[in-house]
């Protein structure tokens, strides 16, 4: 199974992410956003940050999430690849995000958006994320 798909759109930046359960395909949604921000890796040593959200329901809870990855990856001039959980429920989140510092970035991420946001279980039991970054 592919982690995450580019989807197109004219201005913004659209990802559609999975995962076998709630928690991969936040990761992976993680993932895409990281990647799609071109880092270039300023040191190889790893830093964790702490992340603690709350919310009031699952879409709520993955555009949170994002949000302050995002604000972290921005004001420390990191790029998180692994993320542990030490709560996962569909109204909060705490673990430790796990990434690098970078030199720069090639693409700015703006914002997580609730454009087009959808979180959902396909029959297949596969879970499957769409969101539109604003960039």
């Amino acid at each position: 199974m592919r982690k995450y798909e580019i989807l197109e759109h004219k201005a913004d930046l659209k990802i559609r992410a999975f995962g076998k359960g709630k928690e991969e395909v936040f990761l992976n949604m993680l993932l895409a956003m990281t990647e799609s921000q071109r880092p270039e890796i300023k040191e190889k040593e790893k830093i964790t940050r702490k992340v603690n959200v709350k919310a009031t329901d699952l879409s709520a809870l993955l555009v949170g999430f994002l949000s302050e990855a995002l604000y972290l990856s921005q004001t420390n001039r990191e790029v998180y690849s692994e993320v542990t959980f030490k709560k996962f429920s569909d109204t909060e989140i705490e673990g430790e995000l796990t990434g690098q510092r970078v030199e720069r970035f090639g693409e700015e991420i703006k914002a997580v958006t609730w454009h087009s946001l959808d979180i959902l279980q396909k029959e297949d039991g596969v879970w499957q994320a769409t969101v539109l970054f604003d960039v």
